[in-house]
This record gives C-alpha cells, structure tokens and sequence, in this order.
C-alpha cells in the first residue's frame, strides 16, 4: 500500500511539469533554464553561472570535434599559460586520437621527454583514473599541477604494453627554435620546437648567423614539433621559398576560403631536409607540406600526426569564460588534406626510439652529401 502512494505522489509531482512550448533552440535553453531554477530541489544552492558554463560546454562536446573547447576563466588560464612559453607540468602536448587521448609529442629535456613518453602513446589512466571519455581539457588539468608533485600515466606503448610512469611535475620553460652547425658535417641545422609568434624571427635569425658559403646543405628538424600559429608557419615558409608562392589554403565558413603565400626572402640556395614524425602536427604540418609541395625540400622520417584544422577564441563571456572552436581546415599548395591523413615523408626511416643514434639525422645527412653535385632549385 505504501509503494503504492509513494508512486502517486511522484505521478501528481510530474504532472505540475510544464510542457515546453517553444520551438527554436535558444529559446528552449531558455525554458529548460527556468524550469530548472523553479523545480530542482535543491534550487537555493544553483548557481546561474554554474548553469550557462553546463550547457555551453555541452553544446561545444555535441559537436564530437577534440579540438573545440570551453574553458572556465581558470581553465583558460591555465591554457593561455601554455601559450606563453611557461606552465607547471610534465611537457607533453596531447590530442585525441581514435577517441583516446593521445601524446602527439613530448617536448625536449622535460620530465616527459626524460623518461621516455613517445608520440602516438595513448594515456588510458592518470593517477589511477581512466581516461575513457575525457575531453582534451580535462586530461590537462589532471595531468598539470604544482611543481614538485608527482603524476602517474598508464601509457598504452605501439605495441599494445601498458606501462606506468611516474613524472615529477615541474616549471616547463619552452624555447621555439634551436640552431647549430653539426660536428659531423658542414650541415646547417635548425630544431623548431614550436611554431610560436616568435618563431619566425628566431628561424630568421638562425639562418643569420649560420655560416650560409661555408655550408653544404641544411636540415630543419620538425619531429615533435606540436605546432601553434598558422602565421607563424607561413613566415617562417617565407625563408625557404619565393615571394608569391602559396604557403597554405584554408576553407571554413566564418574563416573564409583564404591563400596564405610567401613574402619571400634571401633564399638559402643550398639543399634542404625537413625531419618530421608522428609529433609532426598543425602549424608545423603546414611548414612541412608547402616546402614538400613546391619540391624545395625533402621529408625524411616518418608520416606526421594528421591535425589539419585551425582553431580561434570564437566567444569571450563576460565572466571570462572562452569557447574555443575549430573554424576551418587547411590544405596544402597542391591542395591536399592534412586532417586525420598527415603527411607522407620522401624518405621513409623507421627506427627503434630507444635505440642509440639517429638513424633519420643520418639519413638526411646521406642525402644532402649525394645532392652536392646536383641543384635542387632549378633556375
């Protein structure tokens, strides 16, 4: 008889639910919203803010797209500090990958990179929890935090092997480009780390104080290079081709169908390898692919990671909320897709990660000593 009156009473509760009436969608966040505030029980503890951030970060997750993100003013700090060059964790730049998150490269000298996480590792468990479903943002908040402290990841290798490892969290200073004459060769060699606002000027002024007359060819190393700006990309293509010559297109509605060409500059006329690998991705993809296109360059190593779309800050909310959203896809010169497919080496060099030496290093090297009587411009 109880469960009797109990199942009434929860059927007269419902019925003093209104239906909602409206038809366009913002209008029925806007009933929903109200509704809420009017019948959840605990509604003298509801936060309006706490309400529009749910249901802006549910419409962003509907759209299925990693890349497009809501961040709270905190998350979006702690993300425009990655930005900046500087933040507190263990040095890995991540993305999703077959619905996993996924390392798309450990960055040089960081915890990450000294003990062994590879590009194309899958994180499945962060301290213990799964990963199964996070969000990109998620999986960098639980993976940052103060320096000092420590983090476990369970890392699924290419293999299959699940392995734990436990990083010490530190202050992660990150530098763009590196350059030096290598001691094997009179080779000009030039690391690009990331494809930040500073990267063009430093890969200008690489080239600058190369000994240029005195060289026999240069390697620009973009293996575990994440990316950043598609501008940064497009001048720093600038050194290596003509003036006029297309760096990139872009297709997306608001962004527009745009070409991004070449400003050119004093071309280096000597031969040129660019290094890639799975760490290969966005902004450095797109460097990549133009000097591949327009055969100024050979890529050696292995094919990139895939990440051929273009992310803006589309929305800035009063309380400092931001939603981040994929905008466009980019192609390259000759009009390939990058997204999901990456980019192809010339040389393919497959190797052990653990093993000693650089077998992709010495392979450009090859190279650039075989092209020595043979240009690689035509005039």
């Amino acid at each position: 008889m109880l469960k009797r009156v109990f199942i009434v009473a929860v059927a007269l509760t419902l019925s003093a639910v209104p239906t909602l009436s409206a038809d366009d969608p913002l209008d029925i966040i806007g009933e929903v919203y109200q509704l809420i505030r009017s019948h959840y029980y605990k509604t003298d503890e509801l936060e309006p803010e706490q309400l529009l951030h749910g249901a802006l970060r549910g419409m962003v997750e509907a759209l299925g797209d990693p890349y497009s993100e809501f961040f709270t003013p905190e998350e979006h700090e702690a993300w425009s500090k990655t930005l900046r060059g500087e933040y507190s964790g263990v040095g890995i730049e991540i993305g999703i990958r077959d619905n996993a998150v996924t390392v798309i490269a450990p960055l040089d000298g960081t915890p990450a990179d000294r003990a062994g996480v590879r590009p194309g590792d899958k994180i499945r468990k962060v301290d213990g929890t799964s990963t199964d479903g996070w969000r990109l943002d998620q999986a960098s908040a639980a993976i940052r935090g103060e320096a000092g402290t420590t983090v476990t990841l369970t890392l699924e290798r290419a293999d299959g092997e699940l392995e734990d490892v436990v990083l010490e969290r530190a202050v992660i200073r990150l530098e763009s480009v590196r350059s030096r004459v290598l001691d094997e060769a009179p080779v000009g060699y030039i690391r690009l780390f990331r494809m930040d606002l500073d990267t063009p000027a430093k890969v200008g002024g690489a080239l600058f104080n190369l000994p240029l007359n005195e060289l026999d060819g240069i390697i620009v190393d973009l293996r575990r290079n994440p990316g950043g700006y598609v501008g940064a990309a497009v001048e720093s293509a600038g050194f290596f081709l003509e003036r006029g010559k297309v760096v990139v297109t872009t297709a997306g509605p608001s962004y527009g169908e745009r070409t991004f060409r070449s400003r050119g500059g004093n071309i280096p006329d000597l031969p040129l390898v660019v290094l890639i690998d799975e760490g290969t991705a966005s902004a450095a993809e797109i460097l990549a692919g133009a000097l591949q296109d327009h055969d100024v360059a050979v890529l050696i190593g292995r094919p990139t990671f895939g990440k051929g779309v273009i992310q803006q800050e589309a929305l800035t909310l009063p309380d400092g909320s931001v939603i981040k959203l994929t905008v466009a896809q980019y192609f390259t010169p000759d009009g390939r897709p990058v997204h999901d497919t990456g980019l192809t080496p010339d040389i393919h060099v497959e190797h052990d990660p653990d093993a000693p030496g650089d077998p992709v290093l010495e392979e450009a090297l090859a190279w650039i000593r075989s092209q020595l009587s043979t240009p690689v411009r035509t005039p």
